[in-house]
C-alpha cells in the first residue's frame, strides 16, 4: 500500500489541481533519508525553480517531469502520501518534505513509517527500468500476458507481486484478482490452462480499474492509511471480496474466508472458490 489504484488516484488529483505549469520555488526537507542518490542540499538546489510539465504514474511510482529535463520519481512504499494545502507552511507530525509552489500552495509528503523515497534524476530508467508492463495499458494484451506467465514455475501470488513481472500490483489487488479468477495463490503459474490465464488476465484488469473508479482503498481511519491528494479516503474497501475479510462469508459461495501465508505474505482466500 499504496498500490496502482491509490497512486493513480493521487496522480489524477494532482493533475486536476492544475499542478502542471506550476513552479517549485523551494523545499523544506525534514528527513534527509527520504532523498535517494543525491544529498538533500543538491536536491533542493536542483529542483527549486523547476516548472512541472507533466505528472503520471509508472507502476507504484509517481513521476514529475520538469522543463529542465529532470524527473522527480516518488515511491510511497508502505505509508507515504502527498497532499496539497494553501497557507500551511509548518511541519506537522510525520511530514518529511514540503514543496512550495509559485501559486502559494504547498505539496506535502507524509509518511508515518518513513519507508518512502524520492529521486531526482535525468534518466528515469535508473529507477524504473526494471519494471514490468503496465497491466491496464492497451499494449499489454492477453497474448503478451500468456507468453510471460506460461514459462514461470513460481506460485501465482509471489509472481504477481513481483514488480518486474507486472508493475503496480500489491497485496490487496492480487488477493482480489485471484478470488475473482477462482485461483489459489499457491497455484504454479506454468500449470494454468489457457482459459484460466485468460480469466486471470481480465480479473487483474477488473479489480485495478474498480479500485481506480472507487478512488483507492482506505482500510481504516489512522494517519498511516491511504488518503488522496485532496485528503479524501478511498471507497474501495467497501467492495473488497476477500482482502481483510478473514472469518467473514465469501460473497460468492458463503464459505468462511481464511487468512494463510504465501511467500511470507498474509493472503486472504475462499477455500471453496479457490481450491488448490
Amino acid at each position: 500500500m499504496p498500490e496502482l489504484p491509490e497512486v493513480q488516484t493521487i496522480v489524477n488529483d494532482l493533475n486536476y489541481a492544475d499542478l502542471p505549469g506550476k513552479i517549485i520555488t523551494m523545499t523544506n526537507i525534514y528527513w534527509d533519508k527520504l532523498i535517494g542518490l543525491i544529498s538533500p542540499e543538491i536536491f533542493d538546489k536542483r529542483i527549486s525553480g523547476s516548472r512541472i510539465i507533466r505528472i503520471w504514474r509508472r507502476g507504484k511510482y509517481i513521476i514529475f517531469y520538469f522543463h529542465n529535463n529532470q524527473y522527480l520519481i516518488i515511491h510511497f512504499r508502505m505509508t507515504g502520501r502527498l497532499y496539497l494545502t494553501r497557507g500551511e507552511d509548518h511541519q506537522s507530525k510525520h511530514e518529511h518534505l514540503i514543496f512550495h509552489l509559485n501559486d502559494g500552495r504547498m505539496l506535502h509528503y507524509h509518511d508515518t513509517r518513513k519507508f518512502g523515497r524520492m529521486y531526482l534524476v535525468n534518466n528515469p530508467d535508473l529507477i524504473l527500468g526494471k519494471l514490468g508492463p503496465e497491466p491496464l495499458d492497451n499494449a499489454f494484451t492477453i497474448e503478451i500476458f500468456k507468453k510471460r506467465i506460461q514459462s514461470k514455475t513460481r506460485q501465482l501470488k509471489p509472481l504477481l507481486l513481483d514488480q518486474t513481472f507486472i508493475a503496480g500490483l500489491g497485496n490487496i489487488y492480487v488477493d482480489e484478482a485471484l478470488w475473482e479468477a477462482k485461483l489459489h495463490p499457491r497455484q504454479i503459474a506454468s500449470k494454468l490452462s489457457g482459459k484460466k490465464l485468460e480469466t486471470l488476465y481480465y480479473a487483474i484488469r477488473f479489480v485495478l480499474q474498480k479500485g481506480i473508479d472507487n478512488l483507492g482503498t482506505t482500510l481504516g481511519k489512522g494517519k498511516s492509511n491511504f488518503y488522496s491528494a485532496g485528503q479524501r479516503p478511498g471507497r474501495n474497501a467497501e467492495q473488497l471480496n476477500v482482502f481483510h475479510r478473514t472469518d467473514q462469508p465469501c460473497p460468492r459461495c458463503n464459505t468462511t474466508i481464511k487468512k494463510i501465508i504465501v511467500g511470507q505474505r498474509s493472503t486472504h482466500i475462499c477455500p471453496k472458490c479457490q481450491d488448490l
